[in-house]
């Protein structure tokens, strides 16, 4: 007799467990054919975090939160053209000339590769020098070059690229707009859909995925804004005054991307400097080793923070796998969303995990144990 509940008990089980495969390939489905809406609706999460602070600042002073939302991006188009309209005539001007300069410079990288070599062959020991010419320099250098000119052509790809998503990133200030106007409808409806107990435990999680959000993207722009002067500066004092705005506007674009975007703003200003030389290729090398140690070491912990809150490594797969799928712009949101992520995996999963650990650990009293007697 107990079999048939059992066996009820197990193909209910079953039933439903083939449900939620069926449910979340489905889901799978719907979301990669939907991805552009998606990619649009996590820009607009993101900037609608990164300025939800000003907009909860004014509420307290009364101030509609529609109001703020809309005074707020006004500011920030107006620096932004400000911006554009000072610097980026210049800007367009150099990387113009430095992508039609393009091949020349390249071929001259080549050249100057390989007289260094010969300089080093040279200057070498017979037993050294003897291991050096079993190599093909000549090869050697032309692998470099082709490589050097497909990095550097994804790296102005790259730049490209975010241009690019300008309409993208037009509509998605409406939708955040329209996001910070009605957060707190909004934030209820989604809890709404989500069954108990969770949606109260993912509401109180709300208010600190959406700061680590909005803290990761405001660090990132601040450290690449500061990247971008230092160096325009810096490469104008070391000669490169022709290209120096441009390669500034191109490493601030790519240190948007963790780990990668210092690399690939660096490529460019190789290739202007290797050609002319001397001291100059030197130079520039150590500048950008020591602009990597000052992101490194203190721009990112002091403006970036402790605001991801996940590992490097994770940061750096989540930074590959949102440019595998979503592309560049992947490689700037999926981070901060990641960092969203971990609140709930630290929240919700590894803290009570701890707790229940840390109880069973805690040794239970006898109950048939007779209370030790007191001295008086």
């Amino acid at each position: 007799m107990t079999s048939e509940p059992n066996a009820q008990r197990q193909l209910s089980i079953s039933l439903s467990s083939v449900f939620i495969v069926f449910a979340a390939i489905t889901a799978a489905i719907i979301g990669w054919q939907l991805r552009g809406l998606l990619l649009l609706v996590m820009i607009s999460v993101v900037l609608a975090c990164s300025i939800a602070p000003i907009v909860n600042w004014a509420e307290q002073y009364h101030v509609p939160r529609w109001l703020s939302a809309l005074f707020t991006y006004l500011a920030i188009i107006g620096v932004l053209v400000g911006v554009v309209l000072l610097i980026g005539p210049t800007v367009l001007d150099q990387i113009q000339l430095l992508v039609r300069q393009l091949p020349l410079l390249l071929r001259k990288a080549a050249t100057q590769i390989e007289a260094w070599s010969l300089i080093l062959n040279d200057n070498r020991p017979d037993f050294t020098r003897q291991i050096f010419d079993q190599l093909d320099v000549q090869a050697i250098a032309a692998w470099a070059v082709r490589s050097t000119r497909q990095v550097a052509l994804r790296s102005f790809s790259l730049t490209t690229g975010l241009l690019g998503t300008l309409l993208s990133l037009v509509l998605a200030i409406f939708i955040s707009g329209y996001m910070l106007a009605d957060s707190r409808t909004l934030t209820s409806s989604f809890i709404r859909i989500i069954p108990q107990p969770w949606d109260q435990r993912i509401s109180d999680q709300l208010p600190e995925i959406g700061s680590r959000i909005g803290s990761y993207i405001r660090g990132r722009l601040l450290v690449s804004g500061t990247l971008a002067l230092a160096t325009a500066i810096g490469l104008g004092f070391l000669g490169l005054q022709d290209f120096a705005i441009g390669l500034g506007a191109i490493a601030g674009v790519t240190n948007l991307v963790p780990f990668l975007g210092p690399i690939l703003g660096a490529i460019p200003a190789l290739i202007v400097a290797i050609p002319q030389g001397g001291w100059t290729v030197l130079w520039v090398i150590l500048f950008y080793v020591v602009i990597q140690n000052i992101e490194t070491y203190i721009l990112d912990p002091l403006l970036v923070g402790t605001s991801v809150g996940v590992h490097p490594l994770y940061q750096l797969l989540a930074v590959l796998g949102g440019a595998q799928v979503l592309g560049i712009i992947g490689a700037l949101i999926v981070p901060p969303w990641v960092a969203g992520s971990a609140v709930l995996l630290e929240q919700l999963y590894i803290q009570p995990k701890l707790q229940a650990e840390a109880f069973k650990s805690i040794p239970l009293a006898d109950p048939t144990a007779e209370p030790a007697a007191t001295h008086s």
